[in-house]
């Protein structure tokens, strides 16, 4: 499969094998896992009190009877303003696990969707030897300056990490971290050379057999 490749400013066409991502999108798989990851990043830290937790007396507010009003136990009734809430939501783990095949299958789909809308640049990005910013906009620039894209390495670099950064909509991921809520979310995927190889020999589909 022809794809588009980005060298020095130029912009070209370069042949990728895609046979080892699939020729189909297993859409509910990729769901699960894009759910999977949103629900593995929620902190759970929120707290209600209940009427036992909430600061006040015990004390009746008023006599049980001959008052014409309705009976009250104590002003920590929920019914009452300032009193405790019913139900409420308690910190609690949202964190969830797909099995690991699972999870390589969604990426793959993802990735494979990708190629398949045109939306995969292989790059070489052997320039950023320093953090540059202004060389980073660049590569951006010449490729149209997408709104959202995500930047695949081989392995770490922090002169690359550090020059895509403040970019808004740009996230920097390896071969190895990349997971699917990454490629779906991350619009244009801008893969180092050899980077696409690397995701073929881990979640490829020669890893099922």
């Amino acid at each position: 499969m022809e794809v588009k490749s980005y060298k020095a400013g130029s912009v070209g066409q370069v042949e990728v094998e895609a046979a080892p991502f699939g020729d189909k999108v297993l859409y509910r798989t990729l769901k699960d896992a894009v759910v999977m990851f949103q629900a593995n990043q929620r902190q759970g830290t929120v707290n209600t009190r209940g009427r036992s937790e909430v600061s006040g007396s015990n004390k009746k507010p008023y006599k049980q009877k001959h008052t014409g009003r309705a009976r009250a136990g104590d002003r920590k009734s929920p019914i009452w303003r300032g009193g405790g809430t019913v139900h409420g939501p308690k910190p609690r783990d949202y964190s969830y696990h797909m099995p690991a095949k699972a999870r390589r299958v969604a990426t793959r789909s993802a990735i494979a969707g990708k190629l398949q809308d045109g939306e995969v640049v292989v790059a070489d990005l052997g320039g950023f030897s320093t953090p540059s910013a202004k060389a980073a906009r660049k590569v951006l620039a010449d490729l149209g300056s997408p709104r959202r894209a995500l930047v695949v390495l081989n392995d770490r670099s922090e002169a690359i990490y550090k020059s895509f950064r403040n970019f808004p909509g740009v996230t920097v991921r390896t071969a190895d971290e990349l997971c699917a809520f990454d490629v779906v979310s991350g619009g244009l995927v801008i893969a180092e050379t050899g980077a696409l190889e690397k995701l073929a020999t881990r979640v490829g589909m020669a890893q099922e057999s």
